[in-house]
């Protein structure tokens, strides 16, 4: 799929670099052509001579290389690609970028270019969580340069968390969608996520342990293979993803207007862990302990948005897909669910304790269907969300 592609890879300092000489081989398998750019801290980590002897081409490392620069050869380099991929993109490289800085042959060429950037983030995590690099996240996506990771998981440094940079074949599967037209190019996908919050008062709330992973990876997913998509999520604990209309939500019933505001839509994904209740009156002041006894809390029934949108006589998507997150008996449950709600499908997991699954990085799902019950093997999130969106994207084109 990437064949005659040239690929301008810029390797930044980082320990994932080294995943930069698999990255650089995968590209090739796929016919691509990689010239790759080497910073200064990032020959810490690997070696000019095996990047180019897998590359097969010149290594281009100094800004300041009088024969590449008597035909402005920083200005070449930056424009003469498909695509300019940054892996490992650091904090240095990503606040470089953000705040417009040109000072080494990298920066200069991310600064003179007109090409498409793709960023795969790799540091510490509480680096990736930092206040500034969210901050220069956010710029570059509103620049127009897309991300691919970072995933989560176990760092070099013996942390715990979101900054490990995307696998080779994943930065791969992003390059090909970024390079390809997709199956859901001219499609329009809305995607439901993460937890809703019903208040109680003003400083109280009822929720659930929804992090939103799935829901988040499920709509990049859709994105990368060419999909519009409309990202309704409450408040969850990882960001959305780049290039999706996000719709930002607190309550059942706001995310049941959002759903509505964004039909109609050719499919729609509700992976939201919607609270199937909420305070029936939340008092407008902050209640207080007494010594009348505790509180008693009356309660109301959330709209349900997965049956009332699969059940629709009009405007129903084309294809509904639903979520069921069980702790037992999950395929009696969850096809149970998909008959009483009406969806097309039903993606149901185990999340009982012990799995660890609810707020993991991983996954093991089972795709109820008319055609029965699927097993899938457990699988970071990111390859789930692929799975499915080639499924929907299959289920459309038929």
């Amino acid at each position: 799929m990437l064949s005659s592609k040239r690929i301008l890879l810029i390797i930044g300092g980082g320990i994932a670099a080294y995943k930069s000489l698999d990255l650089i081989r995968r590209l090739r398998e796929r016919g691509a052509a990689v010239t790759p750019v080497l910073t200064g801290a990032a020959e810490e980590f690997v070696t000019p001579l095996s990047v180019s002897a897998l590359a097969g081409e010149k290594v281009y490392r100094d800004l300041f290389d009088l024969t590449d620069e008597a035909e402005m050869g920083h200005i070449q380099l930056s424009r003469s690609a498909d695509q300019i991929i940054v892996a490992p993109a650091t904090a240095d490289l990503m606040g470089k970028m953000a705040a417009g800085l040109a000072n080494d042959l990298a920066s200069t060429l991310l600064m003179a270019t007109d090409t498409p950037v793709l960023c795969a983030p790799a540091m510490n995590v509480r680096m990736w969580d930092h206040p500034a690099t969210q901050r220069n996240l956010k710029q570059l996506q509103e620049d127009g340069v897309r991300f691919v990771g970072p995933n989560e998981g176990d760092m070099a440094c013996g942390e715990y968390g979101p900054g490990r940079m995307s696998e080779p074949l994943e930065i791969v599967a992003a390059i090909e969608a970024e390079l390809t037209a997709g199956p859901l190019l001219g499609k329009c996908v809305l995607v439901t996520s993460g937890p809703t919050h019903e208040p109680i008062d003003p400083v109280r709330y009822i929720a659930n342990r929804s992090s939103g992973a799935q829901g988040a990876a499920v709509a990049r997913a859709l994105a990368d293979l060419g999909a519009e998509v409309i990202f309704v999520t409450g408040p969850a604990d990882v960001p959305p993803p780049a290039g999706v209309q996000v719709v930002s939500v607190e309550t059942a019933q706001q995310m049941s207007d959002a759903v509505d505001a964004a039909l109609p839509v050719d499919a729609g994904v509700f992976a939201a862990a919607v609270a199937d209740w909420r305070v029936a009156s939340a008092s407008d002041n902050k209640l207080k302990k007494s010594r009348d006894g505790l509180p008693v809390l009356e309660f109301a029934e959330n709209p349900d948005i997965l049956k009332r949108v699969s059940r629709m006589e009009v405007g129903r998507p084309p294809l509904v897909v639903g979520f069921a997150a069980e702790t037992d008996d999950v395929v009696e449950h969850a096809t149970a669910k998909r008959l009483r709600k009406g969806c097309d499908w039903i993606v149901a997991n185990d999340v009982s304790p012990a799995t660890g699954i609810m707020g993991g990085s991983e996954n093991a799902v089972i795709l109820i269907s008319d055609s029965g019950a699927e097993e899938w093997p457990r699988l970071g999130k990111d390859e789930v969300a692929r799975r499915l969106a080639a499924k929907i994207a299959n289920a459309l084109a038929g």
